[in-house]
């Protein structure tokens, strides 16, 4: 792939990327962060990529790959030197900023509120449920490509999306919501 290939992919497929990274990483920054640092893994192989295969697919995998990996060093780094909450921080006499009582504009917006409710129930959902949810409905992907992406037969991937769906209806109707 060579370069005005690699920008015209970028072109097409960077806003599924990046939407898949921010959902992936829980929030625009670390996602924004992610999306950053599979871009350029990608642009460090892209003279191995072909442009004719599923380049969307790969650079999702490597994303998977990406995040897992920070994951992984973040608990190290945590077992090794955890950091305190903010609630020890508090009792031990530090000063710690409050900022759930702030209003902002997007909590004030019913439908953005539903938003906000389903995607943080979805990133609760274990993630080897989460990344075939985030794969179908955000990158817009086959089930057929998710198998190959998360390399789990087709089966596997269709049962862990209607355990997802599952668990999300019974937290969906545990707190009444009725849509």
């Amino acid at each position: 792939m060579n370069n005005d290939e690699f920008e015209r992919f970028v072109l097409k497929f960077g806003k599924d990327i990046l939407r898949f990274c921010r959902m992936t990483a829980g929030d625009a920054e670390n996602g924004d962060e992610l999306y950053q640092d599979t871009m350029l893994k990608l642009l460090e192989k892209r003279n191995r990529l072909d442009s004719a295969q599923n380049t969307k697919s790969y650079a999702l995998s490597t994303s998977i790959y990406l995040w897992r990996n920070k994951r992984k060093k973040y608990a190290n780094r945590m077992r090794l030197v955890p950091i305190d909450s903010m609630e020890e921080m508090s009792e031990e006499g530090h000063e710690v900023a409050d900022y759930d009582n702030e209003v902002s504009p997007e909590h004030i917006v019913l439908q953005q509120n539903e938003v906000d409710m389903i995607q943080g129930l979805v990133a609760t959902l274990p993630e080897k449920y989460r990344i075939p949810i985030y794969l179908y409905y955000s990158a817009d992907m086959q089930i057929s490509e998710i198998s190959e992406i998360l390399e789990l037969p087709e089966g596997t991937v269709k049962s862990r999306m209607r355990k997802a769906k599952k668990q999300l209806k019974e937290k969906l109707e545990a707190i009444g919501y009725d849509r």
